[in-house]
């Protein structure tokens, strides 16, 4: 009879508890979701409605003041573009020399184990080129001698 009875040092349970609380978390994440959906759906409408407002009413000034705005973006656009890449290219090669240096000196920089094994298959290859090249050209001399034998 004792077993029956809940006790007090564990959360009291009952047996059909864990499935009104998983249903009652269901219908949280449920209505987070509609809410926040239809929150956002409201404020995507308005900024379309803004914009399309905006453009109206800002599009006999763009038209009066084109001739001088499409030079000055298509300038300032490649002024910005020309800085972006001079800049990248810079950090490239400072990266690029640090590589280089740290490759150089033998402190094994990320990917040098990659480049010596390249080294190495370049020099395999060639070495089987000199040796098959020679062999062709033992070849070919022993040919021209005996078709002058002839």
């Amino acid at each position: 009879m004792a077993q029956n009875q809940p006790r007090f040092d564990q959360p009291f349970q009952r047996h059909h508890q864990p499935q009104a609380q998983q249903l009652s978390h269901q219908v949280a994440k449920t209505t987070t979701a509609v809410t926040l959906g239809g929150s956002l759906m409201v404020l995507s409408g308005l900024t379309l409605t803004g914009t399309v407002i905006g453009l109206v009413l800002l599009t006999p000034l763009l038209v009066i003041f084109s001739p001088v705005l499409v030079p000055a973006a298509i300038t300032l656009f490649l002024i910005t573009a020309g800085l972006i890449t001079s800049g990248g290219l810079g950090a490239t090669a400072s990266f690029l020399f640090y590589w280089m240096y740290r490759y150089a000196t033998g402190k094994h920089p990320i990917g040098a184990d990659q480049i010596d094994r390249a080294k190495d298959r370049i020099a395999h290859a060639a070495k089987e080129m000199r040796d098959k090249a020679e062999h062709y050209g033992h070849q070919t001399q022993q040919h021209i001698k005996s078709s002058q034998d002839i």
